[in-house]
């Protein structure tokens, strides 16, 4: 048993609206466990989790931590509810009838910029050697890049305006983004996070 500190709201690539829940620290099956995906509205209602309240939790398959059932409600405390509006761009979100998920319908979201860059350099779809998350979130930041594309617009004298970036970094960057240019074009379509396009789709 734990309690509920918080509920966070995180926007994905596709602009999904993921709850997770925020937990005292308990240990279990080995971890220390202090969050846990809450999925979506109708998850948080049929459990009816409150901000307060007192949760059973476990692990799924010894791994994922769940939240199985509520306890006890904490005094005074109300139905969650996602947010009207996006938590990183201010945008009403939506949700499509027959769907469980809350989207962001912005596409220049800057959460979901951020993720879909993430997406696009990782290892199974571009494979841009040097573009992690820290320097993404940077070039975004900067208003250097306002969508993948842009990546292939970068220079040296761009790169190397960035803070802790010196000459041979940036240059081994602008070398990996080139070599990009010679993947697969399934690794392309993969790269640009088309609903429904895997992997082995792609």
């Amino acid at each position: 048993e734990t309690k509920v500190l918080g509920i966070e709201i995180n926007v994905g690539r596709t602009g999904v609206l993921t709850p997770t829940g925020v937990f005292e620290p308990v240990t279990l099956a080995g971890t220390t466990v202090g969050r846990a995906t809450l999925h979506n509205q109708d998850f948080i209602a049929d459990k009816d989790i409150r901000i307060g309240d007192t949760v059973v939790l476990r692990k799924a398959g010894e791994i994922i931590p769940e939240v199985v059932r509520v306890v006890s409600h904490a005094e005074g405390s109300v139905p969650f509810h996602m947010p009207e509006v996006c938590p990183s761009c201010g945008v009403p979100v939506t949700r499509e009838e027959g769907e469980a998920a809350t989207r962001c319908t912005n596409p220049e979201c800057p959460a979901q910029l951020l993720r879909h860059l993430i997406h696009f350099c990782s290892r199974d779809a571009m494979d841009i050697d040097g573009f992690g998350p820290a320097v993404l979130e940077q070039l975004v930041s900067g208003n250097l890049i306002h969508s993948p594309a842009d990546l292939y617009e970068l220079t040296l004298a761009k790169l190397t305006g960035m803070e802790r970036m010196g000459q041979k970094s940036a240059e081994n960057r602008l070398n990996a983004i080139e070599k990009s240019k010679q993947n697969d074009l399934y690794r392309l379509l993969f790269a640009l996070g088309i609903p429904h396009i895997g992997l082995k789709a792609a």
